[in-house]
């Protein structure tokens, strides 16, 4: 339990809760996301890797200035009490939201791909009270959970081998056979897929050397980026920029295209291990949210990862409509970009403050 800040992260810790992060349902529509580009779309995610690792330096350089408080901290003591607290609950919002949006968003893979015309309100349950389970042991039982799901899915890159084989290299090139407008297109629907590697401000005070923390956060960062660079490449030299374009989750298609004599579906196999994916994720904000609400009641207990659950059961029932739900969601994730340079007027702060103090 996080009874306090104690340094209990180490570094490999850093590099996985970054890594496993920042995949959930990006990494699956990836390439639908970046279709506006068409085929020069594949080496979109080394480009993505370099803004994620400019963009966590302040990040890392502002905790660096307050190693024993998180960003719900900073923002008091930068901001003051009141405007601290109203930050705070702003994020502890944006926490539940993208909660939620992860667990609905798999679950309705869930129900489109396995559970066609069936209830997956028992599955949501479950899926919640997992994600309970998983953040009560605190920030290092999700960072060992991180570990174990690399393990468990990463070696699903291998079925990648299948795609390769059946496509056409040539695709691959020209590099940018795209206008400007729709560079900016696919970067803003795109840049979603990577997110995460901002709640590193969270967990900072947890980590054992801080001092390495931007060091293993960018091997977390690039990690990532492998992966989404070997499902860029396969991608593009297996669809056609029609189905690029249209097929939601593209990775699943890829999943298809496996040949093997002892197995008949793969994707079904993808979609059920995927959900350890799903879960270091979600779980990551359902343990900021948590942390939230810590911050806005000065009290650190174990029943606000609780009232997080049920308050995202709540918000997931809502009746209405999915495309409104969807498009909520999306603008919420869209929210993360003003989030990952936030720091940076957050550390101009922090030398105008200590300038006036001198």
């Amino acid at each position: 339990m996080d009874v306090s800040k104690k340094k209990i992260l180490n570094g490999y810790h850093v590099v996985f809760l970054v890594q496993n992060i920042m995949v959930g349902m990006g990494l699956l529509s990836m390439n639908n996301s970046l279709s506006p580009l068409g085929y020069s779309q594949w080496w979109v995610p080394i480009l993505f890797g370099v803004i994620a690792n400019l963009t966590i330096i302040p990040m890392i350089w502002l905790n660096l200035q307050y190693k024993d408080d998180d960003l719900f901290d900073i923002h008091e003591k930068l901001l003051g009490k009141w405007m601290g607290k109203s930050l705070n609950f702003i994020l502890l919002l944006y926490a539940i939201i993208l909660f939620s949006a992860v667990i609905d968003s798999y679950l309705e893979l869930i129900q489109i791909s396995i559970l066609p015309e069936r209830s997956i309100n028992g599955h949501l349950i479950f899926f919640i009270l997992i994600t309970v389970f998983i953040v009560k042991g605190g920030i290092k039982s999700l960072a060992r959970f991180c570990i174990l799901t690399f393990f468990l899915t990463g070696w699903m890159a291998y079925f990648l081998r299948w795609g390769m084989e059946s496509g056409e290299i040539r695709h691959l090139l020209p590099l940018f056979n795209f206008t400007g407008k729709e560079f900016l297109e696919a970067t803003k629907s795109g840049y979603n897929s990577i997110v995460g590697y901002e709640l590193i401000m969270f967990f900072f005070p947890y980590i054992r050397k801080p001092e390495k923390a931007f060091k293993h956060s960018s091997i977390g960062i690039w990690l990532t980026v492998f992966f989404y660079l070997m499902v860029g490449i396969v991608g593009v030299m297996y669809f056609t920029e029609w189905q690029l374009e249209h097929i939601l989750f593209p990775v699943l298609k890829l999943f298809q295209a496996v040949d093997l004599s002892f197995v008949e579906r793969i994707d079904k196999i993808g979609i059920t291990l995927w959900v350890f994916l799903i879960l270091t994720t979600a779980g990551a904000y359902l343990w900021v949210a948590k942390k939230g609400l810590d911050s806005l009641r000065n009290k650190n207990s174990q029943y606000h990862i609780y009232a997080v659950a049920i308050l995202t059961y709540v918000v997931i029932n809502l009746p209405i409509s999915q495309i409104i739900r969807k498009t909520f969601y999306e603008r919420t994730f869209y929210f993360s970009y003003g989030f990952i340079l936030w720091p940076i007027l957050l550390c101009l702060v922090h030398l105008v403050r200590r300038r006036k103090m001198r």
